[in-house]
């Protein structure tokens, strides 16, 4: 199985990236062509799809978990990743599977897990699979995340400019990419989709379809200022967050104060994670040329309006601007994270997560 994965480095590789985070909705699906490594990676999507979780799979992953229930639900994941791949890549050979897995905890350097059993993917699928990445960045004294920095200087890096590659998934964070990986950082500037996606549950529905309910909202700027004292925003990069400061127990307050107006609510919450996000650029990183957003959020354009207005005159622009599907690009960065595995090239960047140095990420399951 080695001898089969060495061999892969001798020409382009198909890599099928999955991700699905910290949203339980589905998962990501990007059918990816690499060749090179490292400073020499070239990367190109074939195919991409968002895939939905059956709504009984869905509603599992967001409920409280026994120890006995992630092991079963972490096989059924496997079955329902591997039933994705198969519905989006079709009759295309692919060589390897790059999983993420589901986040169900992640308390940075205290502990992270991702379920969605590697080996069954292996099993089913035929092919190796690299899974775990998270873990070996958070036992060299990492955060575990953001792992998408690397993906994001050596496929998006322009000589001259500072570039903020800003992802608008459940959780956002941003990369500011530099001439060299030396002035590559990166860290979570918030909430992103997350709680926005919690009220729209609420209301039915899986979430706030181009913003059209924010929109139709009055925001509540005493609120948005009280949201944004909460300690998260105080902590310097290197940081993380999740489901645990701005899910569901975020929101529930919020509701009951908002009672029946819950198009004030979402725009007000939508309003607070565009603020949030300028907000960490100020305190972090005054400098840049240029925001490049990707993730679901961009296809919010109540989001996406309040950016614009905020970064002006600094350009917002989406990755599929660059030829890239914006919500293809966490399951593209996982296939090229997979390949730097396999080439046995570090995933992470150790000023973007913490870590004491450069580590190769990610366990192999053979097939």
């Amino acid at each position: 199985m080695i001898a089969d994965l060495l061999r892969l480095r001798d020409r382009p590789r198909r890599i099928v990236g999955l991700n699905s985070g910290t949203s339980a909705d589905g998962v990501d699906v990007a059918l990816v062509e690499i060749d090179g490594a490292g400073e020499t990676t070239r990367a190109r999507v074939l195919r991409f799809a968002k895939v939905p979780h059956p709504a009984a799979l869905a509603a599992r992953l967001r409920a409280p978990l026994a120890a006995g229930e992630i092991a079963t639900l972490s096989f059924e994941l496997a079955r329902a990743f591997a039933a994705a791949t198969r519905a989006v890549v079709g009759g295309e050979p692919f060589d390897l599977v790059a999983s993420h897995g589901q986040t169900i905890a992640h308390h940075g350097r205290a502990g992270t897990l991702q379920i969605g059993e590697p080996a069954v993917l292996a099993e089913i699928l035929g092919r190796p699979v690299v899974s775990g990445f998270r873990a070996r960045d958070v036992a060299a004294g990492g955060e575990g995340a953001p792992l998408v920095p690397l993906a994001d200087y050596l496929l998006f890096r322009r000589p001259g400019a500072t570039l903020a590659c800003q992802n608008l998934g459940g959780i956002a964070n941003v990369t500011i990419v530099g001439d060299s990986l030396a002035a590559t950082f990166a860290f979570d500037t918030g909430p992103g989709n997350m709680p926005l996606d919690e009220v729209a549950r609420r209301l039915g529905e899986p979430y706030d379809r181009g913003g059209a309910r924010a929109a139709a909202g009055a925001v509540d700027e005493a609120t948005v200022a009280e949201l944004l004292r909460h300690p998260y925003f105080s902590r310097p990069p290197p940081r993380t967050t999740g489901r645990e400061d701005f899910g569901a127990a975020f929101v529930e307050p919020l509701w009951a104060r908002f009672g029946g107006r819950a198009d004030d609510l979402l725009a007000t919450l939508t309003r607070f994670v565009a603020v949030s996000i300028r907000d960490a650029y100020r305190r972090f990183c005054p400098r840049v040329d240029e925001v490049l957003v990707s993730g679901g959020g961009v296809d919010n354009a109540t989001l996406r309006r309040h950016l614009v207005a905020l970064f002006a005159p600094v350009p917002v622009r989406s990755t599929a601007e660059l030829g890239i599907d914006p919500g293809a690009k966490e399951a593209l960065a996982f296939a090229v994270l997979a390949n730097q595995t396999i080439h046995d090239l570090p995933g992470n960047v150790p000023a973007a997560t913490g870590a004491t140095g450069p580590r190769v990420l990610g366990a192999i399951s053979p097939t």
